[in-house]
């Protein structure tokens, strides 16, 4: 199976193989509840308005056995019930570090997630907020296209 995905402006594996490897390797060096890992990067491709990271991570997400609603409500996510307690304090810390021009990271928001990780998953939450991000704005810049991606296409998520 081909892990080729069209892009409009420039292919990154293509151009520059040994940043994009490295990316792949710091992208897997994250240790975070794969579930939770997910409701993040979708959260911020939703803020980001990345469109091959939102197919890519919902797909994803479904394929492991995450409901639809659970996901179509994520943009909502203060307003449904459908997410715990420490699922809530990991997408507030992950809106306030992708929206960071707004006013940081608040020492409230920061306490709510130290009540649900403690220091380790704290530091692999800040992570894959960092590395998703990242391709976010990788994906956005290089016009990477939606629709192409395949669950487990690049041996992981």
């Amino acid at each position: 199976m081909s892990t080729s995905i069209p892009a409009h402006r420039m292919s990154l594996p293509d151009q520059a193989p040994r940043q994009y490897a490295a990316m792949l390797r710091f992208s897997q060096s994250v240790q975070l509840d794969h579930g939770l890992r997910l409701l993040i990067e979708i959260r911020a491709s939703q803020i980001n308005g990345c469109a091959f990271c939102l197919d890519m991570h919902w797909k994803d997400a479904r394929a492991a056995g995450e409901s639809e609603e659970r996901l179509y409500m994520l943009s909502a996510w203060r307003e449904s019930p459908l997410y715990s307690d420490a699922e809530r304090a990991a997408l507030e810390l992950c809106e306030a570090v992708t929206l960071l021009a707004s006013g940081g990271v608040p020492d409230e928001i920061w306490e709510r997630a130290r009540e649900h990780f403690d220091d380790d998953e704290l530091a692999q939450l800040l992570f894959g907020i960092t590395v998703i991000n990242s391709w976010n704005r990788l994906m956005l810049s290089t016009g990477t296209e939606p629709g192409h991606y395949t669950p487990g296409m690049f041996g992981g998520s």
